[in-house]
């Protein structure tokens, strides 16, 4: 389809979207990551399959800025600062100093093959830096989503480490993209003091923006709720009230991204940091807006996968697939490693094998093919290797990386048994109740004095609510049975 019209596009849209979603709901059972299934449905409506055209990097580039703004957005309004203040380290040092040193081995790597006489690919030194630069980050989308559907508990504070990495760690890929892609076009000028001076002017207009501007939102907030008090005649309710503190803290993400990018400033850091601003304030309908933050997420998440599948030519990458094999295993087995233990070397404390599992984890996705159109955009020779390769290497680590990650953690005994999700219950309470839920599975150990509730020892203020039973849902009272993989949901009193 060469041409384009209003209907046809709200028709294919549609189709994928619920082609996508349909398709991704079985996902779980093939043990294949979600967002690689609306990766791969793009691509079977592509050109190699049912034939759509779709090349338009300028577009793609920006459907992915504003698809990873509300990523990032929603990533730092589910950071809690209690959860990432052990990690803040580890995270930090992963997201920076790791990123930089698996783009410069990597980067080397790729110059070294580009030297061999067997190999399609010739890159000059810079040129490899770049296609490195662009698969240095984890992908934000890739580590919430697998980390996010899969109810399984991590020890060591890994979860809130990754989910920080993988949330602040594409400024720093972003900068090295845009940083080398100058260098080219200005013939390999690269002076190390304007290198630092950038990252400097990046990172510091990135993170007072981000601050700054979520304080701002907040205030916004605030001034909103206070209209709508002394006007509660005329509103219509808390749900109209819900509806657009969402749009407003939306613009407010939005907003940061621009200013921030205005004042040379690294937008994509600042969105992140307005995120974890908001997030860690608590308003009424706060809960009810990071619903409908998580839900426009997900969709940003499966459009953007979608667009990116549209994207790539799959018989173009046919003649990438021997090198691209190679640079994805050396980013899987040496690349990524080598930088975690590099980087959190002076951190006694974490353990070998959660340096294992970090390595692991470092799962490639939307983020560096979007990053991957920046070459091409500024016409750097060579761009379309660089994003046939790229794709490539997105999906090698979604394959090998993306369905073993529990795997990987289980063997290493870094899960927790004892957690699953109050969203098992269907249970949610008001945000005006000085309450909060919680939900154990039990084992042998808990049932070791007596398997009712009666012979348990809850902490004081707590009560369990409900009991599930595979698929049952059970009442609890005191002389009901329990038995080992019994989930019980817990409401407790919040403490001053």
């Amino acid at each position: 389809m060469e041409h384009f019209t209003s209907e046809n596009i709200i028709l294919l849209g549609s189709v994928l979207l619920i082609v996508g979603v349909l398709a991704g709901k079985t996902s779980f059972r093939i043990g294949l990551p979600l967002l690689l299934i609306f990766l791969i449905v793009g691509m079977a409506f592509g050109t190699d399959g049912l034939g759509i055209q779709f090349g338009d990097m300028h577009t793609a580039q920006f459907i992915g800025m504003v698809a990873l703004c509300i990523i990032l957005f929603s990533g730092g309004m589910g950071t809690r600062l209690s959860a990432i203040r052990p990690v803040i380290v580890p995270g930090i040092l992963l997201s920076t100093i790791g990123v930089l040193l698996t783009a410069l081995l990597t980067g080397a790597f790729i110059w070294w093959l580009s030297g061999m006489e067997w190999t399609n690919i010739h890159f000059a030194f810079i040129p490899s830096l770049l296609l490195a630069a662009t698969m240095s980050s984890t992908d934000s989308a890739s580590v919430f989503g697998i980390l996010g559907s899969r109810k399984v508990g991590l020890k060591n504070h890994l979860r809130p480490m990754l989910e920080l990495e993988s949330g602040s760690n594409d400024p720093m890929a972003y900068m090295l993209t845009i940083i080398l892609i100058e260098a080219i076009t200005l013939n390999g000028k690269l002076s190390a003091a304007s290198l630092i001076l950038q990252l400097l002017l990046q990172f510091g207009v990135g993170g007072l923006a981000g601050f700054t501007m979520g304080k701002i939102t907040i205030a916004l907030i605030s001034f909103y709720r206070k209209i709508g008090a002394r006007n509660s005649a005329e509103t219509s309710g808390g749900g109209q009230d819900t509806s657009m503190i969402s749009i407003l803290a939306i613009g407010g993400a939005f907003l940061t991204f621009a200013l921030t990018d205005a004042l040379h400033g690294n937008g994509y850091l600042a969105v992140y940091l307005c995120g974890i601003v908001i997030g860690n304030k608590h308003f009424g309908g706060s809960r009810a807006v990071g619903k409908f933050i998580d839900s426009l997420t997900w969709l940003a998440q499966i459009v953007v996968f979608l667009m990116l599948g549209l994207l790539v030519n799959p018989h173009e990458m046919v003649d990438v697939i021997p090198v691209s094999l190679l640079i994805g295993m050396f980013i899987i087995v040496f690349g990524r490693p080598v930088s975690v233990f590099l980087s959190l070397a002076p951190l006694r404390k974490i353990t070998f094998r959660s340096r294992l599992f970090v390595s692991w984890v470092g799962l490639r996705g939307a983020v560096p093919i979007i990053f991957a159109t920046y070459p091409v955009v500024a016409q750097v020779q060579g761009a379309s290797q660089i994003f046939n390769i790229v794709f490539f290497v997105t999906l090698l680590s979604l394959l090998i990386q993306g369905t073993s990650v529990i795997s990987c953690a289980r063997r290493l005994k870094l899960t927790e048994s004892d957690t699953c999700e109050v969203d098992d219950f269907g249970v949610e309470l008001s945000e005006e109740i000085p309450t909060s839920l919680k939900t154990i599975v039990l084992e042998k150990e808990h049932l070791a004095k007596g398997n009712t509730l009666s012979g348990m020892r809850l902490p004081e203020g707590s009560l369990v609510m409900m009991i599930r039973r595979g698929n049952r849902y059970l009442v609890p009272n005191g002389s009901r049975k329990l038995y080992p993989g019994d989930k019980l949901l817990i409401i407790s009193e919040d403490s001053d």
